[in-house]
């Protein structure tokens, strides 16, 4: 059985759409998954002045926050962000702070890696924040799994080949060709999660 943990920080609930699109895709492809939140950093009277921020936080309170034994566990991992001018959250970026240890005992190195991401506007650093999240899986000796143009519905996503993005709808539910990009992606890193498993064995 293929082990896959999804990694996100999600202020209002989209980020953690396509985190359990990911996951859900990954589980049809026959993987071992586990669906892990980062901890909040934003000080209360943020979280306050943006609506629907607390009813998130309220709503998947029950969402594990991620640990490091997450990380050894899984055969692939998948790390999701909002884009905060251009760059992953401080949020997501903190927990990866802490995965020293385990980089430094080569836990983390050779399993696959791919991330998602959101941003406020079509250009707003989508890209970037994946490159970003990619440079951390090249210091760790992951092998990144792009989604590439490697299947049609992609282009109907928007044709992102660094990963899965979106644009805020500003209330509007994603869009199905997003959510329907995300399952592809989970599958497609738990497929070669499998392989690389495999071979590490």
């Amino acid at each position: 059985m293929t082990n896959l943990t999804v990694v996100y920080y999600s202020s209002t609930g989209q980020t953690w759409q396509i985190a359990s699109a990911i996951e859900e895709g990954a589980r049809a492809a026959g993987a071992q998954t586990r669906l892990r939140k980062v901890r909040e950093l934003a000080p209360p009277e943020t979280i306050a002045a943006k609506p629907g921020w607390q009813a998130h936080l309220d709503a998947t309170r029950e969402v594990p926050e991620a640990t490091l034994a997450d990380l050894e566990w899984a055969d692939g991992f998948v790390f999701g962000t909002p884009t905060r001018f251009g760059l992953p959250s401080a949020q997501l970026k903190q927990f990866i702070d802490t995965t020293g240890p385990l980089w430094a005992q080569g836990k983390l190195q050779d399993k696959a890696a791919a991330a998602f991401t959101g941003a406020g506007n079509e250009h707003g650093g989508q890209e970037s924040t994946l490159l970003a999240l990619h440079n951390v899986f090249y210091h760790w000796g992951s092998i990144i799994v792009p989604v590439g143009y490697t299947d049609k519905l992609l282009y109907a996503a928007g044709g992102n080949p660094y990963g899965v993005s979106f644009t805020d709808g500003r209330g509007k539910p994603l869009p199905e060709e997003i959510l329907a990009a995300a399952r592809y992606q989970g599958g497609r890193v738990a497929h070669f999660a499998a392989a690389l498993a495999a071979a590490r064995a």
